[in-house]
């Protein structure tokens, strides 16, 4: 089994979207955290509606490849996700592979809606190209980070208990 760390954002209709992917993705995979959920200002998007953030800890038996197409973007074709040449553009739910067995597929330090939900999970992995914990990149983004808002009452847990998952330490 391979432990991976995927970013989860919506801005159309969030509160719904963002449970359902965690919900569908449950049922593909297995979900061992959930890291809180966050409302953020949009990346890129001046006025566009904010958006619901986190990050999800799974394992899987999947080969990266085929967690990537068989499961995340199975998952945002099934909530009517549709891409366009503009990469800010509003989104039912975006499913990011940020990390798969301790190495990056994206740079989980690039953007804060980011690196604060997997600092929440993971504060002490090492960023191998920063050479410093998530805790201490989460810190780099305070200012973007007050903009933040904690929204526990989007709470995939409340209407779908995941056994085997847990909450953030």
């Amino acid at each position: 089994m391979t432990r991976a760390f995927v970013a989860f954002g919506s801005n159309i209709d969030p509160e719904r979207h963002v449970v359902e992917a965690i919900r569908r993705l449950a049922e593909l995979v297995r979900l061992l955290r959930v890291s809180p959920i966050y409302e953020t200002p949009p990346v890129g998007a001046p006025g566009a509606p904010a958006f619901l953030n986190g990050v999800v800890e799974i394992e899987t038996e999947l080969p990266r490849e085929r967690l990537i197409a068989d499961v995340l973007r199975a998952v945002e074709d099934q909530l009517g996700r549709r891409r366009t040449a503009n990469s800010n553009a509003p989104r039912t739910i975006d499913l990011d592979l940020i990390l798969f067995g301790g190495e990056m597929h994206a740079d989980p330090a690039r953007h804060a809606h980011v690196a604060v939900p997997l600092a929440d999970l993971v504060p002490d992995w090492i960023h191998p190209l920063q050479g410093a914990s998530m805790a201490v990149l989460r810190a780099r983004f305070k200012g973007e980070e007050e903009r933040f808002r904690r929204r526990p009452d989007v709470d995939p847990h409340a209407r779908h208990p995941y056994p085997q998952c847990r909450a953030p330490e």
